[in-house]
């Protein structure tokens, strides 16, 4: 076992949001932003940020790593760009008047459609549709979620439907 898998987890967690250099087995050598380290296996996720601006992302094995070094310190606008990496374009923040809004509106129609609605959870936010479906809030098709996949498909076609009305 190498040094860097005998770490813990929060030693790992001071690498992350920094750039470092890896000096892995056979002396390969990867430099890149600490995006996150699995806590089990010790492996390392890199990010390259290229100036055409896309990501390159590697994975350096937990069992490879023989040296980490800290190369540069990142910065609060790195942090922000490394954590909003993977989130698609249109990933969206709504408010909670917003959300209301947009639960409203979507159950009305569906109880207009002579689709059987409810509220449920803790705060009312998850809309139940006949007790088989459940669509969570932004209130989109992908935010639906059954085991029934006619009933699944059936619903997103017509939220779908109902988004392209408003």
């Amino acid at each position: 076992m190498s040094e860097w898998q005998r770490k813990s987890p929060l030693e790992w967690q001071t690498y992350v949001n920094k750039e470092v250099k890896v000096t892995a087995a056979e002396k390969h050598e990867y430099k890149g932003w600490v995006l996150t380290v699995d806590p089990v296996s010790a492996n390392v996720v890199l990010v390259k940020l290229m100036e055409d601006g896309k990501v390159c992302v590697s994975v350096i094995l937990g069992h490879a790593v023989q040296k980490v070094e800290i190369v540069n310190e990142g910065d609060d606008e790195m942090k922000e760009q490394l954590a909003h990496i993977f989130m698609p374009e249109e990933s969206k923040v709504y408010g909670h008047e917003e959300l209301e809004k947009k639960k409203s509106s979507l159950k009305t129609w569906l109880e207009t459609n002579h689709i059987p609605v409810t509220e449920q959870g803790e705060s009312q936010r998850t809309l139940c549709v006949a007790g088989v479906l459940t669509i969570d809030p932004p209130y989109g098709p992908e935010d639906c979620s059954s085991s029934n996949e006619i009933i699944l498909s059936r619903v997103q076609s017509l939220i779908q439907g109902h988004l392209a009305t408003q």
